[in-house]
């Protein structure tokens, strides 16, 4: 579990983060104040776009990457806009980042006033990723030199998209370390490596991003023909992008919310140690991490450690201390084939059943989703024996890689334990 920032002790890379956005919003507000608002009804129609985006983020639900991607699409656009009607704007970068951070202030009132959380780190990454943008188009725009590298025809389009390019890539480097300063600020545990969770990120811009930075830059050419009205009907679809896109992450978590309780039932019976089915998911998720898992194939990864044992639940008598490592290796895979048929029949999904029936196989026939759930579930069970504590288990895995488990999977465990002080796992 990710610890809220503000629970503890903040890490470096968020105080920068959050520094750098509060002073470039400073440096932004101040100089528009002194210089005034240019175009101020487009500032108008920009500002409640953003505003608006924030509020109807209320419902978002848990997990989702961008809940507000009406007010990041709103925000891009105003940085992406260069004429307006025909005739060319004058409101520069810095009002751009100025209107998009009086915009997000004024949605956190009410939602304040409801008792809701907000997220300063989100809010200071918008500022940064919308500041970069803007900094980037702006001042080559007014200065002329992006239409004399592109022209004033059909390619001209071609360098906001650029801009965009650069701006997601921005964006996905700052989620990536706020996503591991989470990681750090959970407490002792294994730290994922930053290169997964930058793939992560850019992976996710295939989803909603794609949807958002397409908005942005066609609102931004629909206001430079047709004038401040454009944002209202061409952010439409986004919002409607929007509404699929929460259902669709809702339906995932009450997915894996059904799959958490089914494990559950295998310790509710007394088959297992309490926490073993949860102990073995997180520490199996970062070493798929460490080897290099992203996105889909790490949930099914998670899932599948969720549900390794499910199948103990067809045995008459439990395994002491539900420890199947020890098991002779026909009997473990009877019992992986029947946890698999009852995965089959819970919606996980054929991959999770399939990473389910071969955790029992020998490794060089086994997915390496399944490799290393059988690897982090015998290091539980060793560490539950009490066989002398982890390194005495990491000891019994590698001396089983002839046969029973892949020597890099066991080595990236051990690399992965040595970051989290290699607690006893197995312990309660």
């Amino acid at each position: 579990m990710r610890a809220p920032y503000g629970s503890g002790p903040l890490a470096p890379a968020v105080l920068v983060v959050r520094g750098a956005a509060l002073l470039l919003a400073l440096v932004a507000l101040a100089h528009t104040s002194v210089q005034g608002l240019a175009e101020p009804g487009l500032a108008l129609v920009f500002g409640l776009l953003v505003a608006a985006g924030e509020l109807v983020r209320r419902g978002a639900a848990a997990g989702e990457r961008e809940p507000a991607p009406l007010a990041a699409a709103g925000a891009l656009a105003y940085a992406l806009l260069g004429d307006s009607a025909g005739r060319p704007t004058t409101h520069g970068a810095l009002q751009v980042i100025a209107v998009v951070v009086v915009a997000q202030a004024l949605a956190a009132v009410p939602r304040r006033a409801c008792g809701r959380r907000t997220d300063a780190d989100r809010a200071a990454r918008r500022t940064l990723t919308v500041g970069f943008a803007a900094v980037c188009f702006q001042p080559l725009y007014a200065s002329g030199q992006a239409e004399r590298w592109f022209g004033d025809g059909p390619w001209f389009p071609l360098f906001p998209l650029t801009v965009l390019a650069l701006t997601a890539l921005c964006d996905a480097v700052l989620a990536a370390l706020l996503a591991r300063s989470a990681a750090r600020a959970g407490g002792p545990g294994a730290l994922p490596p930053y290169g997964s969770l930058l793939v992560d990120e850019v992976r996710a811009l295939a989803g909603t991003g794609v949807a958002i930075g397409a908005t942005g830059v066609v609102t931004a050419l629909g206001v430079a023909v047709a004038g401040p009205w454009a944002p209202a009907v061409l952010c439409g679809p986004l919002l409607l992008t929007q509404v699929s896109a929460r259902r669709y992450t809702a339906v995932r978590t009450t997915c894996g919310q059904t799959m958490a309780s089914l494990a559950r039932a295998t310790e509710i019976a007394g088959y297992t140690p309490p926490g073993h089915a949860r102990r073995v998911a997180a520490l199996a998720t970062a070493v798929g991490r460490e080897l290099g898992l992203t996105g889909p194939r790490l949930t099914v990864l998670e899932h599948a450690a969720l549900m390794h044992d499910i199948g103990q639940l067809s045995l008459l008598d439990p395994v002491a201390d539900g420890a199947t490592a020890r098991l002779p290796a026909a009997e473990q895979r009877r019992i992986a084939l029947l946890g698999g048929a009852v995965v089959r029949r819970t919606g996980a999904g054929p991959e999770v059943a399939a990473v389910v029936e071969q955790q029992a196989d020998p490794y060089r026939e086994q997915p390496l989703a399944a490799r290393i759930v059988r690897t982090v579930n015998a290091y539980d069970d060793l560490c539950g024996e009490s066989v002398g504590g982890p390194l005495r288990a990491l000891e019994q895995l590698r001396l089983g890689t002839g046969h029973d488990h892949q020597p890099q999977v066991v080595e990236a465990l051990g690399r992965v334990l040595a970051r989290g002080g290699l607690t006893q796992s197995g312990a309660g």
